[in-house]
């Protein structure tokens, strides 16, 4: 099988899989975008895959979004970074990402400000939210990121109210060990708040390879897939 070929087969069960989560949950496929996490894979990979009709790739390191975007600039894909991110880097991703899923703090949301602003590219902006509570153990120590529940609407505010960002919506990552389900429940709810304060936020990234039909059910509206449609991750040296 050519690699090819397993990105179609694995991209068709992908969107077989979505197709059969929001059906059970009433809801159209269409409302559902799927983003590619081609974190350590070869541009060859994002070539691919945009050839087979996705739209929507994610980064979430720094030196692989610099190096893979501009070499895809005639790709017509939208660049999502999904990872942590570090202040003095927010220029960098600015420059390529057309979304940041992992806003968590103001100093970051002042450096994507400045960034956005100097180099003249709006940036769609989600709010990580933390979902530790939702974890089997102590809080401490899920490592998942983001910003407590109750803090998203002061930093929401920030972000609307900066020059250059797009206040998008909410993005979080189930916590380790926990239910997913509920977790969701939990980040619908903070979502819904959001809205009610800033109609237009309405996007909800969540659910990855293990946990999209619990996600979708609660109303992701963007998926994000590594291991499910590329496969285990090269071994980096």
């Amino acid at each position: 099988m050519t690699r090819l070929d397993e990105l179609t087969t694995n991209l068709k069960r992908a969107r077989q899989s979505i197709a059969q989560a929001c059906t059970a949950a009433g809801r159209s496929p269409a409302e559902v975008t799927l983003v590619a996490i081609t974190k350590t894979f070869p541009l060859d990979d994002v070539r691919a895959l945009a050839g087979l009709g996705v739209t929507d790739v994610g980064e979430n390191r720094e030196q692989e979004l610099k190096a893979k975007a501009p070499e895809a600039a005639d790709l017509d894909v939208t660049w999502h970074f999904v990872g942590q991110l570090q202040s003095k880097k927010a220029r960098s991703v600015v420059k390529y990402a057309d979304v940041v899923h992992s806003v968590d703090r103001a100093s970051l949301v002042t450096a994507l400000s400045r960034a956005a602003t100097d180099l003249g590219r709006p940036v769609r902006c989600l709010i990580q939210v933390s979902l530790a509570e939702y974890g089997p153990g102590p809080v401490a120590g899920t490592g998942r990121g983001g910003v407590e529940p109750h803090d998203v609407p002061a930093l929401a505010e920030a972000v609307a109210e900066a020059e250059g960002l797009v206040l998008g919506g909410v993005m979080a990552v189930a916590p380790l060990g926990g239910d997913a389900g509920k977790a969701f429940d939990g980040l619908a709810s903070v979502a819904a708040r959001l809205r009610s304060e800033h109609p237009g936020a309405d996007w909800i990234s969540a659910g990855m390879s293990g946990d999209l039909e619990a996600a979708i059910t609660r109303g992701a509206t963007h998926v994000r897939l590594g291991r499910a449609l590329l496969g285990t991750r090269p071994v980096l040296g």
